[in-house]
Parts: C-alpha cells; structure tokens; sequence
C-alpha cells in the first residue's frame, strides 16, 4: 500500500510538472513616427483578401480585435466604410519552412507585407506523424494603415515558437499569445526587438 501511494504521488508530481512548464517567450518588434496614434473605429482584415470569409481568420481576427480595443480603438459598425484597418497577416510552420516562404519584411517607409507569401489567415504547415518533437514557428503581422491613402501608422511583428502537440503550439493559443506580446504598451517603442515572457 505505501509502496503504491509514493509511486502515485510520483506521477502525480511529474504531470503537474509537466504542466507547469515554462511558457515559451515572444519576439515583438514594431515600428511607428512616433506621432500619436489616433485611437476610432477601426475593421481588422486580412493581407490576402480572399481570406476575408475563412473560419481561420474569422478566429485570428477576433484575436487581434480584442487585443485593438484594449488598446483603445473600437470595432467598426461598417467594416467597407472605416477609415482605420488594421491588415494581418499569420504564418505557421517548422523554422525552415518559414524561411523558405518569408517574404514580409516591417519598417515604416518601405516594409510591406511580401508578395506571393503568407495567407491573411493563416498558413498552417502539417507536421505529420513521427515528428512530434518538431518545433512549430508562429509569427503575426500586424499593419495600421488610412484606408484613403493608405499610409501606415505603426506595425508590428511577434513570433513564438513550441513543440508540436503542445498547448503553446495550437493555432488559436499561440496567435492569442502573440497579438497580446505585440499590443502590450502600444504603441511600444519603435524599431527596438524585445522578449516577452
């Protein structure tokens, strides 16, 4: 009997510290004039507009939405009409995969959003079986820009990266934990990368 409940106190020791492991960190660089940034009516959309209808970006717009209006903007009532966007961009996928497909480079004055590259969305790379070890690299593009001219305040970039399997590394989680590091003190200073935990 003592010897089943210290093998049992040791699982249950070993799965709370399984759960209690640390949350992997964010990379968060962004860039704006240093102007202030006029707080309004704001629609979120995607960088690839036939992404507009998907379920996925539907979820990764909500995410960044939410994150906006902590930060003291407000969803529009007429999303065609608003004269502040706020253009995303999610990619998903192993280091080299992401490598391979970058395209987005930030920095007001020049960065854009790559062509051919990404999806609004989100882009999400199978793993596959047997390859569970496999570490799964999230990044979140984030561009506020006038709808009438175009021309950008302030963007930002976040990326993480964890196991695959992990519950740092699905989809919705990771992107939540990202449009939070990116919009945590925004605008945040320009032009500096730093690490949240």
């Amino acid at each position: 009997m003592r010897r089943a409940l210290t093998l049992f106190s040791l699982a249950t020791m070993t799965a709370i510290a399984g759960c209690a492991a640390p949350t992997p960190p964010v990379q968060v660089t962004r860039f704006h004039l240093g102007d202030p940034i006029a707080r309004g009516e704001i629609a979120v959309e995607p960088r690839d507009r036939t992404q507009q209808q998907s379920l996925e970006f539907g979820r990764y717009a909500a995410i960044v939405r939410a994150e906006l209006e902590r930060a003291g903007f407000t969803s529009a009532a007429d999303l065609a009409r608003s004269e502040q966007v706020a253009v995303i961009d999610v990619r998903r996928g192993s280091r080299e995969e992401i490598a391979r497909r970058s395209g987005v480079s930030i920095g007001l004055g020049g960065g854009t959003f790559g062509s051919g590259v990404g999806v609004g969305g989100g882009v999400t790379i199978p793993i596959g079986r047997g390859r569970s070890r496999e570490v799964v690299l999230t990044e979140l593009f984030v561009q506020l820009k006038r709808r009438s001219d175009g021309t950008i305040s302030w963007e930002g970039r976040a990326q993480t990266e964890a196991r695959d399997g992990t519950a740092y590394a699905a989809p919705e989680a990771a992107v939540t934990k990202l449009a939070q590091a990116l919009f945590s003190g925004f605008p945040g200073e320009s032009g500096r990368t730093i690490t949240v935990r």
